[in-house]
């Protein structure tokens, strides 16, 4: 099973209460850079507070969508959607490839900071891995 999460709007127990509800055995961190001035969501206090929760963290950093193309995702505007795809098609594979393996084999949750999958970049993680494995269920948690 593969989820998506944003932490946008959220605290660091909600949020692991929240994967925890789901089931999530592991968090893959898609941010391109894991740190947040959100209290609880830089990498090193964001995977202590899962693994006291019983569920695993990576940061997948080829996932991240390049800091120049962000603004674009927020327009929701196509030319940036493409530049990430591409991104993905450029060096990235590999990464995807790992997501889809971790999926297939357990609940995974894919995470980056907008709460809307819509004006972020994992949700076209998502459709190129379901490209790739077109029966993986997909949930985008809100």
């Amino acid at each position: 099973m593969l989820y998506t999460v944003g932490y946008e709007g959220r605290d660091i127990s909600g949020f692991v209460a929240l994967l925890a509800r789901h089931r999530v055995d592991e968090l893959i961190d898609v941010r391109l850079t894991p740190s947040s001035r959100k209290p609880g969501f830089s990498k090193t206090r964001l995977s202590e507070a899962l693994a006291d929760a019983g569920i695993a963290y990576r940061h997948l950093r080829e996932l991240g969508n390049p800091r120049e193309n962000r603004e674009g995702f927020r327009r929701r505007q196509q030319a940036a959607f493409d530049t990430y795809r591409e991104h993905l098609g450029n060096g990235s594979r590999d990464a995807v490839d790992a997501v889809i393996d971790a999926a297939q084999q357990r609940s995974v949750a894919l995470l980056c900071f907008e709460r809307d999958a819509t004006t972020c970049h994992r949700h076209i993680i998502v459709e190129v891995a379901q490209e790739q494995a077109p029966s993986l269920p997909v949930l985008h948690l809100e």
